[in-house]
């Protein structure tokens, strides 16, 4: 605490959340909740379907318990503290305040990354089935899901420590229900330039290649189905990514629009766009990796049977 008390007057910050007027807190306190109990739901029966049938054992699956893993612990970040600002104090510590931007970063590039594996995955499927076994080997999945959990905390740690040096003097309120990069800059009496540029270059470096590696695994599986001549075969083939592309311009679209803009444009309109990556995505993903996937349904029908008494 000693740092923080040379480099800033502020202590705490004010999450002013959705909306200031009392009458909907607990309303949207309701809403959140029943958003974050279907979230935690449904991405653990996910990670149990998948993991007690053994015709789930594959790469494709095995990523997807991450990714749902991932999910939790992402919401979980987020959601039980509106709860707790829609009820009570809006206030968060400064050190809590950069401990959950750190989080949100790590744990929303992981999503990102593990994304690309995801994509990489089907590449593989569709464009070279015959050495698919041997590409994706376990050793190689746990060394490609390694990769994504890892890399991201360096980018978050990077952000955060620079953060870190920007002075807080005289408004602590902060305009949105998360502390996120643009609206902590916005609160700075101090140079912020570094941590713009920064952000401006690293951070849109960091989150375009990720993007462009799903699309160039995507322009190269279209072009690999086009050449399957019957057209089962082509539905068959693209029903298998139908449910990753979705995810994908669902995530990625909400997170350009927020991140990829200057910091004075950042207005409170943007909060319904990080509700759709942060939160929204998250509760999703269960439902439309599920809804066309037949042996995920066969999956969990198999882990609701087995509960039964």
């Amino acid at each position: 605490m000693e740092r923080l008390n040379q480099t800033s007057s502020v202590s705490e910050f004010i999450l002013l959340g959705l909306s200031s007027r009392p009458e909907d807190q607990k309303p949207l306190f309701i809403l959140f909740l029943i958003i974050y109990l279907v979230t935690i739901t449904g991405n653990l029966l996910i990670i149990l379907a998948i993991h007690s049938d053994s015709q789930l054992q594959t790469p494709m699956y095995f990523f997807l318990s991450f990714l749902s893993f991932i999910d939790i612990c992402f919401t979980t970040t987020i959601v039980p503290r509106m709860l707790v600002n829609f009820l009570s104090h809006k206030t968060i510590s400064y050190a809590g305040c950069l401990t959950q931007m750190y989080f949100i970063y790590a744990l929303g590039n992981t999503d990102s990354w593990l994304l690309v594996v995801m994509a990489f995955d089907r590449y593989v499927a569709i464009c070279d089935p015959f050495h698919y076994v041997t590409i994706m080997s376990h050793h190689r999945c746990v060394l490609l899901v390694t990769f994504s959990c890892s890399l991201p905390h360096l980018h978050s740690l990077l952000h955060t420590l620079l953060l870190n040096q920007v002075t807080f003097c005289d408004s602590n309120i902060i305009h949105h229900f998360l502390c996120d990069f643009s609206p902590l800059v916005k609160l700075s009496c101090s140079s912020t330039f570094i941590n713009e540029i920064m952000m401006m270059i690293e951070g849109s470096v960091f989150l375009v290649t990720p993007f462009l590696c799903i699309t160039f695994s995507y322009i190269q599986i279209l072009l690999a189905v086009l050449k399957i001549p019957s057209a089962a075969g082509k539905r068959k083939a693209f029903s298998t990514c139908g449910s990753h592309l979705t995810v994908v311009t669902l995530f990625y679209g909400s997170i350009f629009y927020v991140y990829l803009q200057p910091v004075s444009t950042y207005t409170v309109r943007d909060h319904m766009a990080t509700i759709v990556y942060t939160v929204l995505t998250s509760t999703l993903n269960p439902f439309i990796y599920s809804l066309r996937n037949t042996d995920l349904k066969q999956g969990l029908r198999k882990l609701v049977v087995r509960w039964k008494p």
